[in-house]
């Protein structure tokens, strides 16, 4: 059986006493009593803060006791807990992340490929893009969203895995995938890829695994928005965009004709053209990065707008100044005639600055504006450079060059000027200064748009940046010195 136990609720007392006891009859002896722990221990305190003669923020916490027991113990006052620093806050509000702030150098406008990712789209060599108008965009942090990043960062093998079922999905979801690519994806989107989702795989392949070409007219016949931004001048040029939506005629071998109608046999059918990839489509964003910008072609893109006369949404988002002869911009020719050398370009290196000279960037823009006469949203965002050219005018051929606000481009109804970077609060004098003056030439632009419409018009909304207080004041301040000299 198992042992009973047995608890003792009481025990022998110890027959050592305790050492409060001791301590209190050593009081009576003055010797021990000046010679006691608690004295040695406060003289050591006051020696301490004596030699440092301030309080050290690095000092061993001491426990405290109530004002009466200090005072009977002599134990000086515990010091005050030094005060904590205040929390670092943004503009909005939010927490700062602990530790020193970044280099003003990782958030200037030259080095933002180190910026924090809620700047790097607003500042540095890249700018910020506006979506557009009406175009689908799964919500942030949905599932969609989360999938379609997958399948952007993991684009390498989806394309070959999944060849055949990527054109297959819904239209707006293949829309949504290219946009995830060109963002996502380092390569960028290819022309191969572009074809693999709008068209489906090769002519070979789907021989070859004997599946039905698909019809473009049903497949892409909802699709009314393509957006490249990110991806033109990088991984995809104008003329490969072209050749894709627009392929060249092919030549098909014409029956001999008949020497009479009436004759027995086939009369021959009526011969088709080539399918239009996407047959129904009006809004195109080719935006672009700075840092694209020598890679884009105005002549191509020309080329391309003769074939969009429905175009009526465009984003050209970052393009640089219109210029058919862009690399020739410091070249020079010897006349035949006078032996002078003359600029071989339509703009030379001094053209704007100099000479105020913008005829070459407002006969293009003349150009595109009378092939895409059915604009009602135009985005140049990023292209503060040549806004000038917008409301300047130039002597032609026996006419007067300019662009139209109220016949070609009188449909617009939305135009975008922003400058397309964020000014930070250590932004130097002279970026202050540019920001400002692409402000005020938007806001010319505007005035300039609505003179000449005066009323014959659609009434256009113009929408372009706006400065601090502090950035105006110092704007202001220069234009006062100037005025002043």
């Amino acid at each position: 059986m198992p042992k009973k136990r047995h608890n003792n609720r009481y025990s022998k007392p110890p027959s050592v006493a305790p050492p409060s006891l001791t301590l209190s009859s050593s009081r009576a002896t003055p010797e021990q009593h000046e010679r006691s722990v608690n004295h040695l221990l406060a003289e050591l305190r006051r020696s301490s803060l004596n030699q440092n003669g301030a309080q050290n923020s690095f000092s061993v916490a001491t426990p405290t006791v109530p004002p009466s027991i200090r005072q009977i113990l002599q134990i000086p006052e515990t010091p005050a807990p030094t005060p904590r620093r205040p929390q670092r806050r943004d503009a909005d509000g939010r927490r700062i992340p602990p530790g020193p702030p970044p280099p003003r150098s990782w958030l200037s406008l030259a080095q933002s490929r180190h910026a924090p990712p809620d700047l790097k789209a607003n500042i540095g060599g890249q700018i910020q893009h506006w979506p557009l108008p009406g175009a689908y965009a799964p919500e942030p942090h949905s599932f969609l969203d989360q999938i379609l990043r997958r399948l952007a960062l993991d684009w390498e093998q989806q394309r070959d895995w999944n060849q055949f079922y990527l054109y297959t999905l819904p239209s707006h979801i293949r829309i949504a995938l290219l946009v995830y690519v060109s963002d996502f994806y380092e390569p960028g989107l290819s022309v191969k890829d572009l074809q693999l989702v709008l068209s489906g795989p090769t002519d070979e392949l789907l021989i070859e695994y004997e599946v039905d070409k698909p019809d473009l007219n049903k497949l892409n016949g909802d699709v009314f928005s393509l957006n490249l931004g990110g991806s033109i001048g990088k991984s995809l040029t104008i003329k490969d965009l072209k050749d894709l939506l627009y392929p060249s005629k092919v030549e098909i071998e014409q029956p001999d004709l008949q020497d009479s109608w009436d004759a027995p046999g086939d009369a021959p059918g009526p011969v088709s053209g080539p399918t239009r990839l996407l047959p129904n489509l009006t809004r195109l964003s080719l935006a672009i990065d700075p840092g694209n910008a020598p890679s884009v072609s105005w002549k191509q893109l020309l080329s391309l707008a003769s074939k969009l006369p429905t175009l009526t949404h465009l984003d050209i988002s970052g393009w640089p100044e219109p210029s058919l002869t862009p690399n020739a911009k410091f070249a020079k020719v010897a006349s035949p005639f006078t032996g002078r050398s003359v600029q071989y370009g339509g703009t030379g290196p001094y053209s704007h600055n100099l000479d105020s000279d913008w005829s070459e960037a407002i006969l293009i823009l003349k150009r595109l504006s009378k092939f895409l006469y059915s604009l009602e949203y135009l985005d140049l965002t990023g292209c503060g450079v040549w806004f000038p050219a917008l409301m300047k005018e130039s002597d032609g051929d026996f006419t007067l060059n300019f662009v139209d606000w109220v016949g070609d481009w009188g449909k617009i109804t939305t135009l975008k000027l922003f400058s397309g970077y964020a000014l930070a609060d250590d932004s130097s004098r002279d970026q202050i200064f540019q920001f400002a003056d692409w402000t005020e030439s938007a806001t010319a632009i505007e005035k300039h748009i609505r003179a000449q419409r005066a009323g014959r018009g659609r009434w256009i909304t113009v929408e372009k940046d706006t400065l601090t207080e502090s950035a105006r004041a110092i704007a202001e301040s220069q234009h006062l010195r100037g005025g002043l000299q």
